[in-house]
């Protein structure tokens, strides 16, 4: 192949040695394929590679033309954080050659991330994302439905998880007491806590559901009971459905799983919660990430000020 990349599926084991997550290494790989198939249609030999092609490669990312892993055009733009993996992940992969020995055209440093800019955070009023949780058992008509997706609703909010540990959330991860065991990224182990409320929505809809699932939150259409065990429902039919409910609800601020997550660590700072307790409850591995969070409040900003400035009188 013209422009295939060197030692790639060494690179790929070379992640799985070193205890990288399979969705992590799927991710490179997905990645790594859109920059093999750009040096494909540009006819550009890897060992030929040089800093404009580099350039050009930034600039397909960044435009419309663009096209997927699977080779299909690109629904829409790019945004900077995106861009900034695809080119992350390039970057690791010459280090990994580098460390391999082999002679790369181009040096890593080489490879600049673009410039990004900080947008406010935005999170939904508490009011209005209490509405939304509530809203499956007013608008959905079947009742397991309605109650499955309250549930994941009100998990969610309760906990901070993130949408994929929720989606891959099993029935032995939930103790007696409510605590639930979580791998998250970077195969990070933490415990979350249910709130008595969503504890009781969670032990009603595993009442209800009686089947042999490994998952906890199963979809109801098209299963086939050879294969129930590894059924569960989709990230794309929860995104889908929390945008469903934001619409109908009229809330302005866009909402969606992680706002969830989002909503949970801003509502408890406001409430005074220690950050370093929100960062281990969200399991992020730096204190700046959950800041983010945190200080997307302007309520919370607010009380700090108040609290703290030295002249109130």
């Amino acid at each position: 192949m013209l422009a295939s990349l060197p030692l790639l599926e060494d690179f790929l084991l070379n992640l799985k040695v070193n205890n990288y997550s399979p969705e992590t290494i799927y991710n490179y790989e997905r990645d790594l394929k859109v920059f093999e198939d750009f040096l494909i249609k540009n006819k550009i030999t890897f060992s030929k590679l040089n800093k404009k092609d580099i350039l050009n490669y930034k600039a397909f990312l960044s435009s419309v033309d663009r096209q997927t892993a699977q080779e299909h055009l690109g629904q829409k733009m790019l945004n900077a954080y995106s861009i900034n993996r695809m080119l992350s992940v390039v970057r690791s992969y010459f280090k990994y050659l580098i460390e391999m020995d082999y002679n790369i055209p181009v040096p890593p440093e080489a490879i600049k991330m673009i410039k990004t800019i900080r947008k406010k955070s935005q999170v939904a009023e508490l009011e209005e994302l209490v509405k939304l949780i509530e809203f499956p058992s007013q608008i959905e008509k079947n009742k397991k439905i309605a109650l499955r997706n309250r549930t994941m609703l009100e998990i969610l909010f309760s906990t901070g998880m993130r949408i994929s540990e929720l989606i891959n959330l099993k029935i032995n991860q939930v103790d007696k007491q409510g605590r639930i065991f979580v791998l998250g990224k970077g195969k990070k182990e933490r415990f979350v806590y249910l709130t008595p409320r969503a504890f009781k929505f969670l032990k009603a809809y595993l009442n209800v559901r009686r089947d042999s699932s490994v998952f906890v939150f199963i979809p109801y259409r098209g299963l086939n009971s050879s294969k129930i065990k590894n059924k569960k429902i989709s990230t794309n039919y929860l995104q889908a459905k929390i945008k469903q409910y934001r619409e109908l609800l009229g809330i302005n601020v866009p909402v969606s799983a992680h706002s969830l997550r989002h909503g949970f660590a801003t509502y408890l700072a406001e409430a005074g919660a220690s950050p370093a307790a929100i960062q281990v409850l969200l399991g992020h591995e730096s204190l700046d990430t959950t800041t983010r969070y945190v200080h997307a409040s302007d309520l919370y900003a607010q009380k700090t000020q108040q609290k703290f400035h030295p002249l109130q009188d």
